[in-house]
């Protein structure tokens, strides 16, 4: 699953990384973002193509919804089962985007102790979670946009911690700029995107267990811990 996540690059770097057009969401280094609140997301504007960062609701709240409550039980959805659920279908083809990550956490609950683990890419480049997005309108009139993100099978570095991990998309045309491609409703050609990252560009680190409390938020965060078990 992906319950919680980092994403300490700075808007200048993650535009650059994603190749943002107009900026609508400028967010500080964040090190401990939690569901239900405003992440930074990268969508693709139907009428001129241009991709924009903009910042959604973490868990999606249906159309049907009488208030905003059950977005927080729709944090992730299954990328095995997202094209059957009615939910989620209609997203898949119309409603895709990105959200922008350095790496997210997954816990060692072995012997009680709740340790966190950070899983990024070997090289500490940006990565890039499949995301569904919708808009909710609230009983006052007023819109709300809000976004899941996809999970798919653990691999092996995520796998000896937990069996789920987010779906990170591939760099290029066969990755990221297909799944921000409007043009594209073919489902055939988007489930296959939704894959466990390769093993060999992820490692684990253990980093401080003041991770577990989602009101910590620092770049100490990210320090290691020095008593953390081996996985």
């Amino acid at each position: 699953m992906c319950g919680r996540y980092t994403r300490h690059h700075d808007t200048a770097a993650v535009t650059a990384r994603f190749g943002v057009q107009h900026t609508l969401f400028d967010e500080a280094p964040r090190f401990n973002i939690a569901p239900t609140q405003p992440v930074a997301v990268v969508v693709t504007d139907h009428r001129d193509r241009a991709r924009v960062l903009d910042a959604f609701r973490w868990g999606p709240v249906p159309s049907w919804a009488k208030d905003i409550s059950i977005g927080s039980r729709m944090i992730n959805a299954r990328s095995e089962s997202v094209s059957e659920k009615p939910a989620f279908k209609r997203l898949l083809a119309h409603r895709r985007c990105v959200l922008p990550a350095d790496g997210f956490y997954e816990w060692d609950k072995a012997g009680g102790t709740h340790q966190p683990y950070l899983f990024r890419r070997t090289d500490g480049d940006l990565i890039g979670f499949a995301g569904l997005w919708d808009d909710w309108l609230s009983p006052d009139g007023s819109s709300l946009l809000t976004c899941t993100i996809l999970t798919t099978a653990a691999n092996d570095t995520v796998g000896a911690i937990h069996d789920r991990m987010p779906v990170i998309l591939p760099r290029g045309s066969r990755g990221e700029d297909l799944w921000l491609d409007p043009s594209m409703t073919r489902l055939d050609a988007l489930l296959p995107l939704l894959l466990p990252y390769p093993d060999a560009a992820m490692e684990r680190i253990a980093v401080s267990r003041r991770v577990n409390a989602p009101t910590n938020d620092d770049a100490g965060l990210l320090e290691a811990s020095v008593s953390a078990p081996s996985p």
